[in-house]
């Protein structure tokens, strides 16, 4: 046997993102991804704010982004089937180094993951007929997203409108997420609340879409319990075989001999 018919050992699939068990579900990625862009948005959000209160709201939330981020690594080393090679060679430590709030530009390592990932899936028609493969996560996590594009985004706007106001109460950041929250979910506390008229329509938006997102999480959840019930229900019962003659039935008459 010559030297030239030996082939090339095959690439180790712990090369491959896929094979390594990396790569988590589509919705999850596509989550990921748009938390990514919102969280390098905040950076120049950070620069343009109206008052420095507003820029609290900012970073108060990436410190929620960073979190979520770091269930996000961890979900991927513990899926790792080769963790080293996750870590070093698949650029695990800047997804570890993302997760730190000041440290924000690492997470267009995310972006560009789910980038490559839509063009070998055959881009965005493929991506988007997954997404429909799994519909119901997806749409939480969908839900989930603009919760807090919502939370964020309407605590600084209820804010940069009340705080220059002499008989407002949402004066910090901290109050402003806080009436934001209470404000999007039933509870509604009252401690906090807009005095302006401005204030009052920021307000009145908040609720109007805090109500139809909690009400699509709470649809949600409810379908997640009664699912399985419905579907061991909706079991179909194994098929009889029709050949098979019932115990104690008279047996058709067979042809007579001749």
């Amino acid at each position: 046997m010559t030297a030239s018919s030996v082939a090339a050992p095959a690439k180790p699939a712990r090369y491959s993102a896929e094979a390594n068990n990396t790569v988590l579900p589509i919705g999850w990625e596509m989550f990921v991804f748009a938390l990514a862009i919102l969280s390098i948005t905040n950076m120049f959000l950070v620069l343009l704010a109206p008052v420095s209160e507003v820029d609290d709201v900012v970073l108060t939330v990436d410190v929620v982004l960073s979190l979520v981020f770091l269930g996000d690594f961890l979900a991927r080393l513990h899926n790792a089937h080769d963790k080293r090679f996750y870590f070093f060679q698949g650029l695990g430590w800047l997804d570890l180094i993302s997760c730190v709030p000041f440290l924000r530009l690492a997470r267009i390592v995310r972006i560009g993951r789910v980038v490559r990932k839509l063009r070998s899936e055959g881009g965005l028609r493929s991506t988007l007929a997954a997404l429909g493969a799994a519909r119901a996560s997806s749409s939480l996590l969908l839900v989930v997203f603009v919760a807090i594009l919502m939370w964020e985004f309407g605590s600084m706007a209820i804010l940069a409108v009340e705080v220059r106001d002499p008989a407002g109460n949402i004066k910090t950041a901290s109050d402003a997420l806080w009436y934001s929250l209470v404000t999007m979910s039933p509870v509604g506390y009252g401690d906090s609340f807009p005095v302006t008229n401005l204030g009052l329509l920021i307000g009145a938006v908040i609720i109007i879409v805090g109500a139809g997102l909690f009400g699509t999480i709470t649809g949600f959840l409810a379908n997640a319990f009664l699912a399985p019930r419905t579907s061991r229900a909706e079991d179909p019962q194994p098929d009889t075989d029709p050949a098979a003659s019932p115990a104690g039935a008279p047996e058709a008459p067979g042809r007579a001999d001749a």
